[in-house]
Formats: C-alpha cells, sequence, structure tokens
C-alpha cells in the first residue's frame, strides 16, 4: 500500500479516518436504522423458528452470536453460511445491532450469523481478531448440528468488522480453512495510520502492533478465497483508498476480487444492502455466496 499519511499531523488522520466527517458528524439515525431493522428480522425468524440466538461460540461473556438457517433444499442441500462481523471501530455496536441482513439472506436461501465479540478496550485487536476465528470454527464444527454446509461458509464485514473478515480469511490463519469466500465493505486493512489518533485511545496499538493486525500487510496473501470489496461514494479518500489498495493485493495475488463503490451510500448506510439481491453488493455477495 501506498502511505499518503505518513506525512499529515494527527489531525489531518483523524480526519480521514473519520467515516462521520462524510455525513456531517452524527451517525446515530443509522445505527438506528440497524436496530430497527435487525429487531424485525430477529423477530421474523424466532416466528419463522428459524432462529438460534445468544448462542456460545467462546469462554468469554461476549462471545455470542445470533444465527438464522433457512430449511433445507427440496434437493436435500444445506444452504450456505454467510457470516456477518459488526463494525465500530472495535469498540463499538454488538450482534444486536447486526442482524439486520438476516431476512433477506433467509430469503435468498442462505444462513447469517452475526457475531460478538469483546470490545476495546477490553481486548485487544489481536484478541477480537482471534474471537472472531474461534467463532468461525465453531460454526464450522457445529454445521451439521444446525443444518448448513461446513463446506460454503463465506465472512462478511463493515468497517473494522471488514477488517476482522479479513483476519479470517488470512491464508494460514486457524479459520482461513472454513472461509471459503468474503465480502469486505467500507474496510481499514493497514491500521497504522490510526496510532496518534483519538481512534487509538481504546485500542492502545503501537506502530508495531497495527502493522502485525493488518491484512493488507500479510507477507503472503496467496490462496485468499474470492472476495467482494466495496464502499460507499460518499466516503474518506482514505477508506476508498484502503479498499482499491487491498483488492489490488489480492487480485495480485491470484484471488478473484470484484471491487466497486456503490453510489449515494455513505460509510453507515452501505452495508443495509449486504443481502438485498435488489442491489448489486446484495446481489455480487449472494452470487459469491452460492459460487463456492
Amino acid at each position: 500500500m501506498t502511505d499518503p499519511w505518513r506525512t499529515w499531523d494527527s489531525a489531518t488522520r483523524e480526519r480521514a479516518y473519520s467515516p462521520s466527517s462524510c455525513i456531517g458528524g452524527d451517525y446515530r439515525p443509522f445505527v438506528a436504522a440497524y436496530v430497527e431493522r435487525s429487531t424485525a428480522a430477529r423477530a421474523q425468524g424466532v416466528a419463522q423458528g428459524l432462529a438460534r440466538l445468544d448462542l456460545a461460540c467462546g469462554a468469554a461473556p461476549s462471545q455470542r452470536l445470533d444465527l438464522f438457517v433457512p430449511p433445507t433444499s427440496a434437493a436435500g442441500e444445506a444452504p450456505p453460511l454467510l457470516v456477518f462481523i459488526h463494525g465500530g471501530y472495535w469498540q463499538e455496536l454488538s450482534k444486536n445491532e447486526s442482524v439486520f441482513a438476516a431476512s433477506d439472506a433467509l430469503a435468498a436461501g442462505v444462513a447469517f450469523a452475526a457475531l460478538d465479540y469483546t470490545l476495546a478496550p477490553a481486548a485487544s485487536v489481536a484478541s477480537i481478531v482471534e474471537e472472531c476465528r474461534q467463532a468461525i470454527t465453531w460454526l464450522h464444527a457445529r454445521a451439521a448440528e444446525f443444518g448448513f454446509d461446513a463446506a460454503r461458509i463465506a465472512v462478511a464485514g463493515s468497517s473494522a468488522g471488514a477488517h476482522l473478515a479479513a483476519m479470517c480469511a488470512l491464508p494460514g490463519t486457524a479459520a482461513a480453512p472454513f472461509v471459503r469466500a468474503a465480502a469486505l465493505v467500507s474496510g481499514i486493512y493497514a491500521l497504522e495510520p490510526l496510532v496518534g489518533t483519538s481512534i487509538n485511545d481504546a485500542l492502545g496499538l503501537d506502530a508495531a502492533a497495527a502493522r502485525a493486525a493488518s491484512p493488507a500487510l500479510a507477507a503472503d496473501l496467496r490462496g485468499f478465497p474470492p472476495t467482494v470489496v466495496c464502499w460507499g461514494e460518499n466516503e474518506t479518500g482514505e477508506f476508498k483508498r484502503q479498499g482499491r489498495e487491498f483488492a489490488t493485493a489480492l487480485q495480485d495475488a491470484g484471488t478473484p476480487c470484484e471491487v466497486f463503490e456503490v453510489p449515494a451510500r455513505n460509510h453507515f448506510d452501505v452495508i443495509l444492502d449486504l443481502a438485498d439481491a435488489d442491489t448489486r453488493l446484495g446481489a455480487a455477495t449472494l452470487a459469491l455466496v452460492r459460487s463456492v
């Protein structure tokens, strides 16, 4: 990756890595939309008998997930699974606001899971990565029990969640053998620019830890699964640059990677399209999940 941020002061980097700077600073209405849609999706899943909520997938109290599984097809095929990891700069949000795509996924015949993880500062970024990898490994081991296809697991994430999804798909790591595709939305893939900004106050990263937790700096990306990388039109230049450059690195390593910008969407609302077949992101994600 190129490093234009190295010549910037901390205030400039702060603005460049502040997604809300593109929407007037208030992202609460978008979180409210996550909550509203997630509440409806969860209620629908429960009513249909397709939801398993608050499943413990690790030792920490926060290692929980919500899982939605459609019935097995008439042909007897178990559905693929799309695992979603929420954003919030590793320090906000939870699975409770993150099942908004479950209804769309179920309608498309795709199982859907939303992960929780311990938030910073109670956990380091490295520990959060390991919790997410543990959750995917846990799900894979229980595919037959829950009724989805263990050989067709895709991971998706938004913002910091896209970083975590990429870290789960990273070749040579514990969850990578089980991740067959990835949808990375509005992500950050090189973390060092955050050091010295207020974003890092809860994270406590130094330059070395930031580099170690950066999928864009992985020694070898060969074997990374087929991927969608995208972002909204109304995002900062740095989020767009990081997305473009990580996608290029994946392509250079031989990964089939679809890359695009979503018109009229911002950092916070683009993810609402995740499994909506009538949108470019939703159609691309569903096609990717079904292809594995």
